[in-house]
Formats: structure tokens, C-alpha cells, sequence
């Protein structure tokens, strides 16, 4: 096995090295997955439930701890990373909430009874992002272990750490081995290992379209299902009618939180036109409010970049196009990238491609319709926002804007309680909600003859 070497993005100092895993170790872990698969799936469900809350727990014990180890690996700000691993228990105490009400239905049938069953898929490859390594992991690990499936983690080589001691945890809480394992390693060769290996039923993928596309081809290829979560390139649209003060003020979280490194990052910022010059006064003096440095201090609310290729490839994106203002970012060491705002030329690739970085087009609208056009121009459709007093309006707006969730007045875009996913290619299926576990289940239909 070779090594990996993590490294701090805020001091590019090396915090870490972990082992990486080849083919072999991996059909290891897969095989001893299946081990464990019968006896999981065979847990009484209360049981099975008091085991996930006893988790829920456990992370919580230990928010800290993970939230600080997400610092490191990261650059997450504190007061993000603490969201996070409180997210990762609330997941699960959810989901532990979801075991015994995961109940199939009495359909009437003519000269019988028919019933429905779910049952657990199998063992399920959960494929998580460097972006948001511990709340992903947990949309996907938590629903799949509640629906009685065993899962193998794999995070992304650049942020493996919080997930490391995430299945060190699962341990501690009592998940019987082999239930739940972390699996580090490259992914054409940890991933495209549980995507072609025919012991594992089902991949969560979240990550690039171009790894979604190919993750998607794998799987269809052995008819294994696969649910995705893949790029976005939102937009904030904001009617002249809007309370412009706070949409202004909330508009660089919404954009810039995790360095805007966020698949739900609303990059583009669509203003009615009659606004637009007010909007940007204020947009300006908040976005140069935005305090960017060391993540680990309590009044920073933006981190570095996760990587010196990320820095540059936001550069490139910038250095093509016309830049309104900018925030402002620490000089030295780490990848850092000043909050930036882009006069939004359409043509440009700053305004059509995801970035992933701290980066912001705006651009003017006439008119409701021309609003929906430009929020439904692109290939994404994963989140969104709108502003404006008028309900009607905010009705009539949302139900035509092309995205998976989208906030009125408000920027929220994740509740564990609430489907998450995409429409066109942000993504297939939903994570997150009341439905997960049938995400993570085979529903079995048994017919029960009453005719003698």
C-alpha cells in the first residue's frame, strides 16, 4: 500500500498520512462487508435504530474533536465544521428515527391479500466530495445503514480524515464490524473498484459531472443502481420589490460560504434591472465585510481553497473576465482567493461553468419572464433563491425556475428533513428526507392466494 500525505490548505503544512488502498485490500473490504451483510440486515429494528442514536451520540461527543480534524484537512471555518458534525448526528438520529416506521402497504387485490416489503439492497458504495466531506458521507451512509444495508465509505483523497475517524466512531457506538467501513484511496481505483465489483448493488455518488458521468456508465453497464449528485451553477434572482438590504447582505454567504466551494453556491445573481445599481452598492459593502482568514479563529467566515489547482483554476475563470470589486484575502501561505465579483458578460465561461470558488456574476433582467429564462439557462438545476414580497410572484417564479430546491426570501438550501437533489444534470435521485430509505431498499410485492 503507499501513503498519502494530507495537507492543511490554510498553512500548506502537513497534518497527516494515511494508507491508500489498492484493488486487493478493497475486495477484502468488500467481501467482508458481505460477511456482515446478513447479520445487519437480521438486527431487530429497534435494535437497529438504539444503534444508530447510540452513533448519533457518539459524534456528538465528539463535534469537537471532528470539527477541528475538518479545520485541518479542510479549511472549513470553525463555526462550518461544528455545523457540520452536529448535521452528521442529526442525519443520524433521524434516520435512526426512520428503522421502524420503514413499512410497506396492504394493497387490495381481487382473491387475496397483497402485501409490500422493503428490504435492504446489499452492501452500498457511498462516494463522498472533498467539499463537504462529513455532512455528504452521512446523507448518504445514514439512510442506507437504517434501510439494513452495509456500507463502504469512500472519501475523497484530499479530505479523508473526518471520515477516517467517523468508522472509528461507528465502532465505538457498537456497529457490529464490517458494517460500516472507510475506504481511502484514488479513485480509479476505490471507486471504480465498488462501482464494477457486482457485490456492491448500489453507488451515492457526489462529485463532478465528468466522475458522474463515468460512475453512471459503470452502473449501467451492471444495471446497478446509482443515485447522484453531481455540479450546479445557481442563480439568486432578485425582484426591484425585494427587501434589497437583507438580500444584499445575505447574498456573499450565499455564494462565498466554504470558500464557494458548494454545489448549491448561487453564482449567478440576476437583478431586476430597476435595481440593479442600488443592489450593487450594497452587495459591494457587503461583500467587502466578508472575513477571510485563519479558519480555525471564531470570527472567520471564510477559509482558503482546498488546493493550490483549485486556486488556479478559479484564476483562469477570472483573469477572462471583468471584475466589478473584490473582497479581500490573507497573503502568505495556504490557497487563498479573495471574494470576487464579476460584471456578468453571458458569454463568458465565468457565467455558464461551475467554478467552484469564490466567485460571483451579476447580471440585469427586465422582467419576470426574462428572469426565469436566464435562472433556466445552462445544464444544472440543483438549488436556487428569490427575493421579492410579492407571494404571487414568489408561486409563480419558483414553481418555473428548473432546480431541485430553491428558497424564497432566504438562501437555505440544505434541511435533513427535506429531499435534496437536482434536476437536467445536477443529479439523479434524492438524498435527505423522509423518502431516503427507499432509496436504499428493493420493494418486494407478496400476493397471498384467500381462494380455495
Amino acid at each position: 500500500m503507499t501513503t498519502l500525505s494530507i495537507v492543511n490548505p490554510a498553512t500548506e503544512v502537513e497534518v497527516a498520512t494515511v494508507e491508500m488502498l489498492d484493488v486487493e485490500a478493497v475486495d477484502e473490504r468488500i467481501a467482508r462487508a458481505l460477511d456482515a451483510a446478513g447479520t445487519w440486515r437480521a438486527v431487530d429494528p429497534a435494535d437497529r435504530a438504539r444503534l444508530l442514536r447510540r452513533f448519533a451520540d457518539v459524534v456528538d461527543a465528539h463535534r469537537e474533536e471532528l470539527a477541528r480534524l475538518e479545520v485541518a484537512n479542510s479549511g472549513h471555518t470553525i463555526a462550518n465544521a461544528r455545523w457540520e458534525a452536529g448535521n452528521v448526528r442529526d442525519v443520524l438520529a433521524y434516520y435512526a428515527g426512520a428503522v421502524e416506521r420503514h413499512s410497506g402497504r396492504q394493497i387490495p387485490v381481487a382473491g387475496g391479500v397483497d402485501i409490500t416489503f422493503y428490504e435492504p439492497i446489499g452492501v452500498v458504495g457511498v462516494i463522498a466530495p472533498w467539499n463537504f466531506p462529513m455532512p455528504i458521507a452521512g446523507w448518504g451512509f445514514a439512510p442506507a445503514l437504517a434501510a439494513g444495508n452495509v456500507v463502504l465509505l469512500k472519501p475523497a483523497t484530499l479530505t479523508p480524515l473526518t471520515a477516517l475517524r467517523l468508522g472509528e466512531l461507528g465502532l465505538e457506538a457498537g456497529l457490529p464490524e464490517g458494517v460500516f467501513q472507510v475506504l481511502v484511496g484514488a479513485g480509479p481505483v476505490v471507486g471504480q473498484r465498488l462501482v464494477t465489483h457486482e457485490a456492491v448493488r448500489k453507488i451515492c455518488f457526489t462529485g463532478s459531472n465528468e466522475a458522474g458521468r463515468a460512475v453512471m456508465a459503470g452502473c449501467a453497464e451492471r444495471v446497478k443502481r446509482v443515485t447522484l449528485e453531481l455540479g450546479g451553477k445557481s442563480a439568486n434572482v432578485i425582484f426591484a420589490d425585494a427587501d434589497l438590504e437583507r438580500a444584499a447582505a445575505a447574498a456573499p454567504y450565499a455564494v462565498f460560504d466554504n470558500a464557494g466551494q458548494d454545489c448549491c453556491a448561487r453564482s449567478r445573481i440576476l437583478v431586476e434591472a430597476s435595481a440593479h445599481d442600488r443592489f450593487m452598492e450594497l452587495f459591494e459593502a457587503a461583500v467587502k465585510r466578508v472575513r477571510v482568514g485563519d479558519p480555525s479563529e471564531e470570527t472567520s467566515e471564510m477559509g482558503p481553497l482546498i488546493s493550490a489547482a483549485q486556486c488556479a483554476s478559479v484564476a483562469r475563470y477570472v483573469d477572462e473576465a471583468t471584475v466589478a470589486f473584490r473582497g479581500s484575502a490573507p497573503e502568505g501561505p495556504g490557497y487563498w482567493y479573495a471574494p470576487t465579483v464579476l460584471e456578468g458578460d453571458r458569454d463568458r465561461p465565468s457565467y455558464r461553468e461551475e467554478i467552484f470558488g469564490p466567485v460571483v456574476s451579476v447580471v440585469p433582467f427586465a422582467d419576470e419572464a426574462e428572469a426565469v429564462t436566464l435562472a433556466n439557462e445552462g445544464p444544472y438545476g440543483l438549488s436556487g433563491s428569490l427575493w421579492t414580497r410579492d407571494v404571487g410572484r414568489a408561486l409563480r417564479v419558483a414553481r418555473a425556475i428548473e432546480t431541485g430546491t430553491l428558497s424564497v426570501n432566504s438562501n437555505s438550501s440544505v434541511r435533513y428533513a427535506t429531499p435534496f437533489g437536482g434536476y437536467k444534470q445536477s443529479g439523479l435521485g434524492r438524498e435527505l428526507g423522509p423518502d431516503a430509505l427507499l432509496g436504499f431498499s428493493e420493494e418486494k410485492n407478496v400476493f397471498l392466494s384467500t381462494e380455495v
